[in-house]
């Protein structure tokens, strides 16, 4: 297959949500080779991974990013734990985020990384309730003012992009802000309903994993 070859539209989709699909890790491969194409042009200083979904897909995305007599991208990551009352819908965004517990973050003495003046592309494999990626950017927006403030700065000037493989159709428990959704900050691969989204990372059984995205379509 040509490696300009990008994933096909035409799926054995479930029939009603909630259902289960299978994506294979050719698919995935495919969605960031597609996906960095628009993302290119952003000029993207560093990625941040949600973990354990965003590692993958970032890691990818690091190598179509990739230009010519530079440097790649450096990958920080992060993992958060999600707490929901499932019973409870929430539609307030800044009690969503705190349902979200910190397992680990990034330590800037340590990394030196410093996030004033950069563009920042924030990846994760779902967009699902929306809860985890709201707590991160907010967290994340806090720490670089943080960094700005003690480098007498006004402003921190940095940029945040968010990039999934998928983004459920369906009502959010978590809200982002219309800088980010302002149809260039804010990128999802493919859009899907509230389908039950496989993913080959999380398979016991890779092989039947593979037979089941190649039957619905997602090998591809």
């Amino acid at each position: 297959m040509s490696s300009s070859a990008t994933p096909s539209s035409s799926y054995i989709t479930p029939q009603v949500e909630g259902e289960k699909i299978f994506i294979s890790y050719n698919h995935i491969h495919q969605l960031c080779q597609e996906s960095a194409q628009k993302i290119k042009p952003l000029d993207i200083d560093l990625i941040i991974a949600i973990g354990g979904g965003g590692f993958i897909p970032a890691r990818m995305l690091r190598t179509f990013l990739k230009e010519e007599g530079q440097p790649n991208l450096k990958i920080f990551a992060i993992i958060l734990s999600l707490y929901e009352d499932l019973n409870s819908f929430s539609t307030d965004a800044e009690e969503a985020g705190t349902q979200v517990k910190r397992i680990q973050w990034i330590n800037y003495e340590e990394s030196k990384m410093d996030l004033c003046n950069k563009k920042v592309l924030i990846v994760d494999e779902v967009d699902d309730t929306r809860t985890t990626l709201h707590y991160a950017l907010q967290e994340l927006k806090k720490d670089a003012v943080s960094q700005a403030k003690s480098k007498g700065l006004e402003d921190s000037n940095t940029e945040f992009f968010i990039f999934t493989l998928h983004n459920k159709l369906k009502e959010k428990r978590a809200t982002l802000p219309d800088e980010i959704m302002d149809g260039r900050h804010y990128l999802a691969a493919r859009e899907l309903p509230d389908y039950w989204i496989a993913y080959p990372w999380e398979s016991a059984d890779i092989v039947n994993h593979q037979k089941m995205a190649e039957l619905q379509g997602y090998e591809i």
